[in-house]
């Protein structure tokens, strides 16, 4: 197996430090910086963790007073949880840090609300609907949702448990579009998966691996995830788009759009509300729109 050179993340950049990991067993790649010194803290939900890093790149060349930012980028639940207990274990290490900020779904924002972590959130991004991701070369020929119907084709998607929001999205998207078609794509309401290649916890990192591993054959993921792949790793992937053009996608109605929103948790410490102030700007807008996001309403 061999498994994809993931770009380093940290708000920053630069830090020529000893790293100490191994691809198949010992790495951390959406835990970003140091929790330790970190003035700003921030907890998002992880398909658009490119863009955020290049958000918080700039907010921290802006303000050179900040010594230091950490942000999580994983689904939702983890770093819910994390909120609520305070830490979180991953493998024999423990990390203890609150955030000071929290992105995520508005639905995940609204219990934070209602338990009082936060007092209100705004919107932050949408972003443009599902695409399939496909090995380059497109090697099963696959233009579309009909041709997910197909005999002997593996779709990755991810877990259905522990990433409900982006499942059910990916899910609904695929019926919609099937049954606009005419289409019935059995194996989606098949409960044992057949055809299917679920996740595990973390779809934004297992679904390009799931492909180069040749475990799946196509998978839907977000444009913009999408978009990502094949900007780091041109050689392996390519998209096929779900309206439109892999460089303009125009999502059909039947293509869920989802949004994030962005809130500060507590009083925000002494960065969180400049923060969020920033999240506003136009610069985060182009940023955003430069990884396939749009501003939402």
């Amino acid at each position: 197996m061999s498994h994809l050179d993931w770009p380093e993340e940290q708000a920053g950049g630069d830090n020529h430090f000893f790293r100490w990991f191994q691809p198949g067993s010992n790495i951390c790649l959406d835990f970003h910086g140091n929790p330790v010194n970190a003035q700003l803290a921030v907890f998002s939900d992880g398909n658009h963790h490119m863009a955020l890093k290049d958000c918080l790149d700039i907010f921290l060349r802006q303000n050179k007073c900040l010594s230091g930012i950490f942000y999580a980028t994983t689904p939702p639940g983890p770093i819910v949880n994390m909120l609520r207990t305070g830490r979180l274990q991953m493998g024999n290490l423990i990390i203890s840090v609150s955030p000071h900020v929290f992105i995520s779904p508005p639905q995940v924002l609204d219990n934070l609300v209602a338990e009082s972590y936060m007092q209100t959130h705004k919107p932050f991004m949408r972003n443009r609907g599902s695409v399939l991701l496909v090995k380059k070369g497109n090697p099963k020929n696959i233009s579309g949702v009909a041709d997910l119907a197909q005999k002997n084709l593996r779709l990755f998607l991810s877990n259905p448990e522990t990433e409900t929001v982006s499942y059910r999205g990916y899910v609904d998207t695929l019926q919609g579009m099937a049954a606009g078609e005419g289409i019935k794509l059995s194996f989606l309401a098949d409960a044992t998966g057949t055809g299917i290649v679920y996740g595990e916890r973390i779809h934004h990192r297992e679904a390009p691996q799931a492909l180069a591993d040749d475990r799946a054959d196509v998978a839907i993921v977000y444009y913009h995830l999408a978009l990502r792949y094949t900007r780091i790793f041109p050689a392996l992937f390519e998209i096929v788009p779900l309206g439109g053009t892999a460089l303009d996608p125009r999502p059909v109605s039947e293509n869920i759009i989802s949004k994030t929103h962005a809130g500060i948790i507590g009083d925000g410490g002494s960065w969180g509300a400049e923060f969020l102030r920033f999240l506003s700007s136009d610069t985060v807008s182009d940023i955003y729109a430069y990884h396939g996001l749009l501003r939402a309403d």
